[in-house]
């Protein structure tokens, strides 16, 4: 039984076919490229995935590494049932894939795992991208294991948590007064300049980083008794984890690992930057760039993602939404769900349960909904400000 059942690349707006065995990046129509499989020929069971160790790897029949696996562990991690939450929110039936308990307290480690392995694979020496902060902490971590050289620009206002995380790994990190459009168009010069030297890892630029972050769907149809949940609400930056679930209930319906229904697929944003939420209400099949992005939530500020248009149709297929919230609105929420849940999550995560109290008041969601909210990344890499009593030795509490 082969390890991958990886077979070709197509381009997902033109179709162009690519070898899967070459390094790529861009169609030269400049669209992401994606990742098939001869599904035909895969004939395990999932009652056999479930004999498997506990990480995201256990679908490697589906996933483009063939032999190089770099890896610490990534992936499997807990969908929670949030009954307190969930009460106050009016949907009993609400749970969180919590993903800060992964490898660099991130989602990005799945995208990266795969990612850098297949690179590896490919011989790939050194790579380049932009990132907001998860995505050079999860890159930098494995391709250190890996043996490789990177170089990554990232917002000044990016957490102090990722830079540390990036630079004690030995990438060559600039920050940059500026939003992630800025630092991506840094990169891509420095690329075009390297002769090849380096390669392009930014998001949707290489084929695999979408291939790690699909397991989110794997796992979370695996962990309902391979069974879909009626929503699955998502924060939405570059859009590569909702792309990639969409691909991953594509996939298992192929397979025939899922069947019924797919569920109804919600992309949350920032008011501050909703390019996605803007395209989507005026029926649109891209986004146009969104002036002056802002928001706390760091990982969802991208103001322009190459992927739009994928977001865009995963969303009108599964008779999907999107919702932008306001910052007080994500920060309320975040202490919340820590206050009720015992759960501290990052800005993002904390971005679609505001997102589901709005849908809930709304209607879009019912009270009967079994509905699972993506949670990014732990709380604790982000800045938060509390305000606690300072006592002297002696005072009474």
């Amino acid at each position: 039984m082969a390890f991958s059942h990886l077979s070709h690349l197509d381009c997902a707006r033109c179709g162009n076919r690519y070898d899967a065995d070459e390094i790529n990046n861009l169609c030269t129509c400049g669209s992401p490229l994606l990742a098939r499989y001869d599904l035909g020929s895969v004939s395990v069971d999932p009652s056999d995935i479930a004999q498997r160790e506990p990480t995201l790897w256990r679908y490697h029949e589906v996933l483009p590494v063939r032999e190089r696996v770099i890896s610490m562990g990534e992936g499997m991690t807990p969908l929670l049932p949030l009954p307190a939450l969930g009460k106050q929110l009016g949907v009993p039936g609400l749970l969180m894939k919590d993903d800060g308990l992964i490898p660099t307290g991130s989602f990005k480690a799945r995208g990266a795992a795969v990612g850098v392995s297949r690179a590896a694979e490919l011989g790939v020496k050194a790579f380049a991208m932009p990132s907001n902060g998860n995505a050079s902490a999860a890159w930098t971590a494995y391709g250190a294991r890996a043996g490789m050289r990177s170089v990554v620009a990232m917002p000044e206002s990016a957490p102090l948590i990722n830079r540390t995380e990036s630079a004690i790994t030995g990438a060559q990190l600039y920050l940059v007064r500026g939003h992630i459009g800025d630092c991506g168009q840094m990169i891509g010069a420095l690329i075009a300049r390297s002769g090849g030297a380096l390669f392009d890892a930014s998001t949707l630029k290489e084929p695999y980083r979408i291939e790690g972050k699909k397991t989110m769907g794997y796992e979370i149809v695996e962990q309902l008794g391979w069974r879909s949940p009626d929503v699955i609400v998502y924060p939405t930056g570059g859009g590569v984890g909702l792309i990639g679930i969409y691909k991953a209930l594509l996939e298992m319906l192929e397979l025939g690992w899922l069947t019924g229904p797919l569920p109804r697929l919600v992309a949350v944003q920032s008011s501050g930057c909703a390019p996605i939420v803007q395209a989507f209400n005026a029926g649109a099949k891209v986004s146009e760039p969104w002036p002056d992005p802002k928001t706390v939530a760091f990982g969802i500020t991208v103001p322009k993602p190459l992927g739009d248009f994928l977001i865009l149709e995963a969303l009108y297929a599964t008779n999907g939404t999107a919702v932008a919230v306001d910052d007080s609105d994500t920060l309320a929420t975040q202490a919340l769900c820590a206050q009720l849940e015992g759960a501290f999550i990052c800005p993002e995560g904390a971005a679609t349960l505001a997102a589901v109290r709005s849908l809930r008041t709304s209607g879009w969601i019912k009270q009967s909904d079994e509905v699972v909210v993506l949670n990014t990344g732990a709380g604790a890499k982000y800045p938060v400000d509390v305000d606690v009593p300072v006592l002297n030795p002696g005072d009474s509490i």
